[in-house]
């Protein structure tokens, strides 16, 4: 044999003699040296650094697995794949087997969040929908199941080849993790942190089928329907004013206020609104027993004791062709001098002969007072 024909044997017998993965990514899970064609020599040396495993695989079936440290490839070594191979002890010569990294350090900061609100029980709505988006940590746990429920075939495994699936499995759980965490919906905002344990306890077996440990789960927001946060809201403002559904009224008319003043007419054209206004805080005064109601009904006796017919509500006020009313004196005063109801407003109580503007009604002290004297002739 020539020199040209041992150098042609020698390039087709390349055996592989080194097998080492220099990671220089972020997010690379998994990646499958390239043996290919190639053959490893018996007595190759394997390096596996810190937050790596090596894993040999015989035919698609998982064999030997090796953690950080540097190792001789003998039959010692390999003792699955010498067993599956059949292999006699002190075997020398080259094989062909495909050689996986995982990377198992801890994968932070990954993003979850529910596309599509979830629903959920509880105790103070009933059926509710929430929104919710944080982060997550993992870590391969287990290469040899990862191997087989993910990897397969590929050769190249990035987190983006598995979040979509990650964050699918944790929407699942999500609505069982807030059921058994037992957190009122106005409660969540400070329990993010028991939110997070109770989602690890119910996704966590999830992502141990994939051979993955769900390190860390963070809540960083949960949102609720718009027309919660407006009932909270309402329900915040009663708790301010002491649930006196005479200042609930109050207040819904001044919140018209600004609309009604950015109308043509003004204060004067905003009839409709300060109605509807009324109209509310009567309604919901007749749902809490407030005894605050349109006048189509009989208006309340006056107190036991002897009170002050002023402080039962008698005032009756007439806006936009609708009656609203009774109002206590003092109401109606404060409304007029508030600007929410005019001096010219129509109003009637008990015993007046008719309908007369507010400033008609001297009990009131809302007329105006008598002009001057004319001043005294000159000297």
């Amino acid at each position: 044999m020539g020199f040209w024909d041992n150098l042609k044997t020698e390039a087709k017998t390349q055996f592989i003699e080194i097998i080492q993965w220099l990671d220089e990514s972020n997010d690379t899970l998994v990646y499958r040296f390239p043996v290919y064609n190639q053959e490893i020599k018996m007595g190759a040396q394997l390096t596996v650094r810190e937050n790596q495993v090596a894993l040999f695989i015989n035919e698609g079936k998982a064999a030997d697995l090796f953690g950080p440290g540097r190792y001789e490839l003998t039959t010692q070594t390999i003792p699955i794949l010498t067993a599956l191979r059949g292999w006699k002890y002190g075997f020398q010569s080259p094989f062909k087997a495909e050689v996986y990294f995982f990377n198992t350090r801890l994968f932070t900061d990954l993003k979850w969040g529910t596309t599509n609100p979830v629903m959920m029980r509880d105790k103070d709505f009933g059926m509710i929908r929430l929104r919710a988006f944080g982060t997550y940590a993992m870590r391969i746990a287990d290469p040899k199941e990862f191997f087989k429920t993910v990897v397969g075939t590929q050769g190249l495994t990035t987190t983006n080849d598995i979040l979509g699936q990650l964050r699918s499995t944790i929407i699942s759980r999500l609505s069982d993790a807030i059921a058994s965490a037992n957190i009122a919906a106005l409660d969540m905002a400070t329990k993010y942190d028991e939110l997070g344990q109770a989602a690890i306890e119910q996704v966590g077996p999830e992502f141990a089928k994939y051979g993955l440990e769900l390190s860390r789960f963070f809540v960083e927001n949960v949102s609720l329907p718009e027309e919660v946060e407006a009932a909270i809201d309402q329900r915040t403002k009663l708790g301010v004013l002491g649930d006196r559904m005479q200042q609930y009224t109050q207040l819904q008319v001044a919140d018209s206020i600004p609309v009604a003043a950015a109308n043509p007419g003004g204060l004067a054209g905003a009839g409709a609104g300060l109605g509807a206004g009324f109209a509310i805080g009567g309604a919901m005064g007749n749902a809490f027993g407030g005894g605050f109601q349109q006048s189509g009904g009989a208006p309340p006796p006056p107190p036991p004791g002897g009170g002050s017919a002023s402080a039962a509500p008698r005032w009756s006020l007439a806006i936009d062709g609708k009656t609203y009313g009774p109002y206590t004196d003092d109401a109606l005063r404060a409304m007029v001098q508030s600007g929410q109801v005019t001096p010219s407003t129509q109003a009637w109580r008990p015993g007046a002969a008719g309908w007369a503007a507010v400033s008609e009604f001297p009990e009131l002290g809302l007329s105006a007072p008598p002009p001057p004297p004319p001043p005294p002739p000159p000297k």
